[in-house]
């Protein structure tokens, strides 16, 4: 039982990763994914400090909070300071880290709190913290990444259209009165809420591989947004499912085994499509 436990929270973390990542590929700003999971570190200590606990609801809304105003601050300085994207978080997100250990050790040096537990998680230890819901057990870490996907899977159905032409025309989109600036915070709310709540279980190494691989393997493949957003889930369930049974075999890192996958994923898909494209062109001078 506990391997499946292990498998579901990664299939799950996986589905929500791919959900919003996809969107962050249309955009450019994936890696804004890895900038959000260093960047709510001060509020989950804040949330820690204030709860003394370091799991729940109030820890997810300070981490959240931060990461959307991690957000704001990179937008902030793209358009106001005219710098660069890749610079604006580059900035932000470093200065927002900073923060979060100095907290630490400033105010939270005795307690638990390790800034490397955040970034390497490990899935393995998930059986380990069973909560009661409904008469049953299960592991906390189950329930957090499940309300986070509904939350997710709700956004996007809700707000499909919306998302889908203020991340492919933003201009257009603000022409028919769609409120840009809203849904990119919408999503930002989103991938906000999938790091944090994953942070326990699988760390932000494993999260901003599934947030941006097995999206870029399903572009490489597809053209259609939701085909994409379905095929990429896919993806993240296979590397989710192949990672558990190589960490298995070599007794090794289970989310480090996990982001592995994704590459090797990734690295397939490269090669299939070279070799379709050579087929076609094969194809298309024996017909000439």
């Amino acid at each position: 039982m506990e391997v499946f436990w292990i498998i579901l929270t990664g299939c799950l973390t996986a589905i929500a990763c791919a959900l919003a990542g996809s969107f962050l590929i249309v955009r450019n700003t994936s890696m804004i994914s890895d900038a959000i999971s260093h960047a709510v570190l001060p509020g989950i200590v804040a949330a820690f400090l204030i709860t003394g606990k370091r799991t729940g609801i109030p820890v997810l809304i300070g981490a959240a909070s931060v990461g959307l105003l991690a957000t704001f601050l990179i937008e902030f300085l793209h358009r106001k300071g005219r710098m660069q994207v890749d610079t604006s978080i580059g900035t932000i997100f470093t200065m927002l880290f900073a923060i979060g250990v100095i907290m630490i050790t400033a105010f939270a040096g005795n307690v638990d709190i390790d800034p490397e537990c955040v970034l390497y998680g490990e899935i393995a230890y998930v059986p380990l913290d069973m909560i009661p819901f409904f008469g049953f057990e299960i592991p906390y870490a189950i329930l957090m990444m499940s309300g986070v996907l509904l939350f997710t899977i709700l956004a996007f159905y809700f707000g499909y259209r919306q998302f889908l032409a203020s991340s492919f025309d933003p201009d257009h989109a603000r022409s028919t009165g769609i409120n840009t600036n809203l849904w990119h915070y919408v999503l930002m709310t989103c991938v906000s809420l999938i790091t944090v709540a994953a942070f326990d279980a699988v760390g932000a190494i494993l999260v901003v591989a599934l947030f941006i691989v097995p999206p870029a393997c399903a572009f490489l493949l597809l053209k259609q947004m939701h085909h994409i957003m379905i095929v990429s889930s896919v993806f993240g369930v296979i590397a989710a499912i192949a990672g558990y049974a190589l960490a298995d075999s070599l007794n090794g890192s289970i989310a480090g085994a996990m982001a592995t996958i994704t590459g090797v994923e990734l690295l397939i898909v490269i090669m299939f499509v070279k070799w379709k494209s050579r087929v076609l062109t094969i194809e298309k001078g024996s017909n000439a």
